[in-house]
């Protein structure tokens, strides 16, 4: 299948994603407009939040991020120069201080995906009552359901495995390190 042709699938797949076919017209009437109002503002405030939620975990991956480049590139350039003099018992703490911050960062993405994974699902939830599933189906079926990560590459399972590498990187090291 060529790519136009996959285009063209997902469109008209899209387009029967996209509709919610117990919600119409019909049931937009004058008795039912405050109802349909407050649903909407309160599904509103449910898709800023989740999206208050990612803002605040790219903000935290690019601490993390930060301080991990930084604290690396200061142990690259500074522990050769003194390699005979570092003991392991004084690398040792230094060791465990930086694990531990990798697995604190590690923990707080996987929350930050919980958290969305559940915000995500109630609005789903929301757009059952709205004319239209724009984010629970129609924008999932178009990044093929995160089935093909040449489709989606899902945010998550990248940022969780950087806090990884930096933990690797710094057991290797501090391998290197030793006498």
């Amino acid at each position: 299948m060529t790519d136009t042709q996959d285009s063209n699938a997902a469109a008209v797949d899209v387009r029967t994603r996209l509709w919610n076919e117990e919600v119409g017209a019909a049931q937009y009437t004058a008795a039912t407009e405050r109802y349909q109002s407050a649903l909407f503002e309160q599904y509103k405030l449910c898709v800023e939040m989740a999206d208050r939620v990612s803002a605040r975990r790219s903000l935290a991956n690019t601490f993390f991020l930060t301080v991990n480049s930084v604290l690396m590139t200061v142990l690259a350039t500074t522990l050769p120069a003194q390699h005979s003099a570092v003991s392991t018992w004084l690398l040792a703490p230094g060791l465990l201080v930086l694990l531990c911050m990798c697995a604190s960062w590690f923990a707080l993405v996987r929350s930050y995906r919980q958290l969305n994974t559940a915000k995500w699902a109630v609005i789903g939830a929301f757009e059952e009552r709205l004319p239209a599933y724009a984010y629970s189906r129609a924008e999932w079926t178009v990044l093929g359901e995160g089935r093909d990560w040449r489709t989606y590459l899902q945010l998550s399972s990248v940022e969780q495995w950087v806090p990884v590498l930096f933990a690797v990187s710094y057991v290797v090291g501090f391998i290197a390190l030793l006498p």
